[in-house]
């Protein structure tokens, strides 16, 4: 398929798509360490925060969707800039709701949409377009690192933020850093885009979505990535609460997901290398089902900040290494002409679990004291999710040529 004449080199779209991953999923994988400390301020229930980051991340993958069309149309210099934009007034909203109305607004729906528009879908596009597919899944394991180092890095950098200048002063200051994505997003400008133009396609966007939603593997992919969403995000927002609750240190939780953070810049980027040398779908598989083993031993096991620490390295390591091989999947199978928007879908459904597991986090809390019923879950979902990767067909999709007029 021809592409733009000219492409970004490789070095370019790694180091800033890098970095505005970093940046950005490095804020949203801190969102934890403010449960408490906002609902014990303004006298409000788990399940009210937990519903606004509910509504975060299906405004984040419904969103996603429509940031991936513009994307791939247009180019993702604009999509990222407009990201870049809401996640700051979505942090400064945030610091500043004294309603759940507008908390849920302000950190479900602003930066919702923000994350739509400076995340993996985008960035992921930028890379199938400028980089060969020989390279592709190991680019798109690098991508996925920096996210993992994001977390590594800003997540004790929320934590100290918290503890020196207070909840809402630290929101504000994070809003001033998502600023920074503006100028890295100046790089990522492709000259295959200006004044409107996209690459070639031999398919227009309905003729792209029919293909996908009638293809089996990619209803599979979906429903797999339905668990990733659902086993990282109740993870990742109700864990510093959950160890708080069983009498550990505050300093605990911010060391648990620091180490998720650190252990996924190994495990995203040996799945991106990995992806390039065997089935796609055997990674994903074992994956998940490697999750479910490691959610069911660190229940089992005293609890202790020793075996929360050899948690948080293990299950670190499959945290986002389902990225690069379920993007490079979808690029494999569909090519790259619409893979933003394609993915973009794929990663709605990552957000609808995502939706369930920090939902139900919360409302389970609430009602039960415990969260015991929410990790039996997730362990039951990996186990379903490893199953229904196996069957997926990765070989690129054979097409009829439609002939002119149909």
């Amino acid at each position: 398929m021809p592409h733009s004449a000219k492409k970004l080199s490789m070095t370019q779209v790694l180091a800033c798509g890098a970095a505005i991953v970093t940046i950005s999923m490095g804020i949203r994988h801190g969102f934890g360490l403010w449960l408490q400390p906002m609902t014990q301020s303004l006298e409000w229930n788990r399940e009210t925060f937990a519903f606004a980051l509910a509504v975060q991340n299906l405004t984040w993958g419904l969103t996603g969707i429509f940031a991936g069309m513009l994307a791939d149309r247009f180019g993702a210099f604009r999509v990222i800039v407009g990201g870049a934009l809401l996640y700051a007034l979505g942090l400064l909203g945030m610091a500043y709701a004294t309603t759940a109305l507008l908390l849920s607004l302000s950190a479900g729906v602003l930066i919702g949409m923000a994350q739509a528009g400076t995340t993996y879908a985008i960035i992921y596009g930028v890379i199938g377009r400028n980089i060969s597919a020989s390279k592709r899944s190991w680019a798109m394991g690098v991508a996925a690192a920096a996210g993992s180092f994001g977390q590594f890095l800003m997540v004790p950098t929320e934590g100290f933020l918290i503890d020196s200048l207070g909840w809402q002063q630290a929101l504000v200051a994070l809003a001033l850093a998502a600023l920074l994505i503006m100028p890295l997003a100046w790089s990522l400008r492709e000259p295959g885009f200006r004044g409107g133009a996209g690459h070639f396609r031999e398919q227009s966007i309905m003729q792209a979505l029919r293909e996908a939603f009638r293809y089996r593997s990619f209803q599979l992919l979906m429903a797999g990535y339905f668990v990733c969403g659902f086993q990282v995000v109740f993870i990742g927002v109700h864990m510093p609460s959950y160890l708080k609750d069983q009498g550990l240190a505050s300093s605990v939780a911010s060391y648990s997901l620091a180490l998720i953070g650190l252990f996924n810049v190994f495990g995203s980027y040996a799945a991106g290398v990995l992806g390039q040398r065997m089935q796609k779908k055997y990674i994903l598989a074992f994956i998940y089902l490697t999750r479910a083993v490691v959610i069911s031993i660190f229940l089992l096991v005293p609890l202790s900040p020793m075996s929360v620490y050899v948690f948080s390295a293990v299950i670190g390591l499959l945290w986002l290494s389902t990225v690069p091989p379920t993007n490079a999947m979808v690029a494999q199978i569909f090519g790259v002409a619409h893979l933003s928007m394609l993915g973009g879908f794929v990663f709605f459904s990552h957000q609808i679990g995502s939706f369930m597991g920090v939902w139900l986090g919360g409302y389970l809390f609430d009602r039960t004291g415990s969260y015991d019923i929410v990790w039996y879950i997730a362990i039951a979902l990996g186990v379903l999710a490893a199953l229904v990767n196996l069957p997926i067909k990765e070989a690129a999709i054979v097409r009829t040529p439609v002939p002119q007029g149909a």
